[in-house]
């Protein structure tokens, strides 16, 4: 018994330590940010433990500014992120680029034909097809493959990624210190002289990539049908990866118009953190970085969803293992109850001692596995509180939705105790510091809280929300979200001969209900 008290006692003392040297005075010393005069905001943070820095470039353009009839476009980028410019990545720009031009307008022809509802001429169609892939081989022979990678990992590299949400694309890698500059030219480079070089096979991995996790994962399917039935209006009911239609007809023309619009100085925020001085990288990030023409900042201008007033469901059956989802409507991050909703995220599902988990799993034992989370699919406008849980065998995901709905009502009902309200706020902060041990972390939240509240200060500034966070406020937040009419429901039910270890892709899918 003394054992347990001293245990969280010991990771206070502990975490108290630490946060001495974690917080906004401590990093003010060592941050400089700086706005160019295109628009472009860079942040550097001084972190000498080791000869090494990391980046982060945050785009603020996701999935959710996808155009009609082009959803997909803006998770291409993270495709096309390292195929080169106009000197790296080919052997003859010179002659490329009209080989490039050849293929779009070869491209425009054969989709012109394709896509007449009346009179397509199918002979004209098939010579339209060739001659555009004729026009892809043509150009592809220019095309120095992985070069701008090679040139990054032969200079030290490591964790090259980019990533897209319906939010934001993003895009990082470390280097060792001494490669700064390097960086520096390199990611500007790309920023000013983008080549849209071997855009349709990298499309097609895109398809590919849609069939494995969406078309034929059941899973995948739940989430994409469940997120449309949620989002009638918004953006959000758009999958990341795009609709199979769309990505069998965007163009790379249509990739450059969309990245003149969304890949535009003001809309970009570059982190940097680690052995660096900001008194000597300033001077070369502004060199490079300030390259950039600046051009308007894009409209944000989006449709709003009008509030839900019915429950809605989408039940798949499939051979497959059960799931149970439910999603609740809430405001954006910008709303000054957020951090109440953080609080229910860790109480319901932080760890062994989380409510979903000792009532579902440990005690009840109908499931293997359940969890609430704030930010389906995505955290920038208005979205959704999503509760889930994977029933075990013998058990129904009507089963699991009861117990969830026990602990939701708990929620709305009774205050959660003080031993429950003190460890969320120590989790807090212990998370806060581990998200910062490490560079590339370090320089990805610097990056999100400049973009998202235009002041990295914000960071240190959620442990002050959750700290203001009562059981008062819990239960009312609560009792305003989670309410039946306010409920999208998404169900995978195992077809009959089906269970975990069925075949994920073989089974029919079910209909929105």
């Amino acid at each position: 018994m003394k054992y347990r008290i001293l245990r969280p006692l010991a990771l206070i003392l502990v975490l108290a330590s630490i946060a001495a040297a974690q917080d906004v005075a401590s990093f003010e010393k060592r941050i400089t940010i700086k706005k160019l005069p295109n628009g472009l905001t860079i942040l550097i943070c001084e972190r000498p433990e080791a000869p090494v820095f990391s980046f982060y470039t945050m785009v603020d353009a996701g999935s959710a500014q996808d155009p009609m009839g082009a959803t997909g476009l803006a998770h291409m980028f993270e495709h096309m992120a390292f195929k080169g410019t106009d000197t790296i990545g080919t052997t003859d720009y010179a002659a490329e680029k009209p080989a490039l031009e050849k293929v779009e307008t070869a491209y425009a022809a054969y989709i012109a034909e394709r896509d007449k509802s009346v009179g397509r001429d199918e002979a004209k169609l098939k010579d339209l097809e060739k001659a555009w892939k004729d026009a892809i081989a043509d150009a592809d022979k220019y095309v120095k493959s992985n070069e701008f990678s090679k040139i990054i990992e032969q200079n030290g590299g490591e964790d090259v990624n980019a990533s897209t949400s319906y939010d934001a694309t993003d895009y990082e890698y470390s280097l060792p210190s001494n490669r700064l500059e390097l960086w520096a030219y390199l990611e500007s480079e790309r920023f000013l002289h983008p080549v849209m070089r071997e855009f349709y096979k990298e499309r097609n991995v895109v398809i590919e990539e849609r069939r494995m996790r969406t078309d034929s994962n059941p899973t995948g399917r739940l989430i994409e049908q469940f997120t449309a039935a949620a989002f009638a209006a918004h953006p959000y009911h758009r999958p990341t990866v795009g609709w199979m239609s769309d990505l069998n007809s965007f163009s790379a023309t249509d990739a450059q118009k969309f990245y003149d619009k969304y890949y535009v100085p003001s809309n970009m925020v570059v982190a940097v953190a680690g052995d660096v001085k900001a008194a000597q990288v300033l001077p070369i990030l502004e060199k490079y970085f300030s390259r950039l023409p600046a051009h308007s900042h894009p409209d944000e201008i989006t449709t709003t969803e009008p509030p839900q007033n019915s429950e809605r469901k989408v039940v798949l059956k499939e051979k497959s293992q059960p799931l149970y989802l439910e999603g609740y409507h809430r405001p954006d991050y910008m709303t000054k109850d957020d951090a109440v909703y953080d609080a229910i995220t860790d109480l319901m599902s932080e760890g062994r001692t989380s409510r979903l988990y000792r009532a579902l799993v440990r005690d009840k034992k109908i499931a293997a596995f359940s969890a609430g989370f704030t930010g389906l699919p995505g955290i920038k406008y208005p979205h959704l509180f999503a509760f889930y849980a994977f029933p075990l065998p013998g058990h129904t995901t009507q089963e699991v939705a009861d117990a969830i709905h026990v602990e939701i009502e708990r929620l709305k009902k009774e205050d959660i105790s003080d031993d429950e309200l003190k460890m969320i706020k120590t989790r807090t902060k212990a998370n806060l510091i581990r998200g910062l041990a490490e560079n590339t972390g370090l320089a990805n939240q610097l990056a999100i809280y400049q973009t998202r509240y235009g002041d990295w200060r914000e960071l240190f500034r959620t442990v002050d929300r959750i700290d203001k966070v009562t059981k008062a406020d819990i239960r009312r937040v609560a009792n305003e979200t989670f309410n039946d009419t306010n409920r999208t429901v998404g169900i995978i039910e195992t077809a009959p001969g089906g269970g975990a270890a069925a075949e994920q892709g073989s089974a029919d899918q079910g209909g929105a209900q």
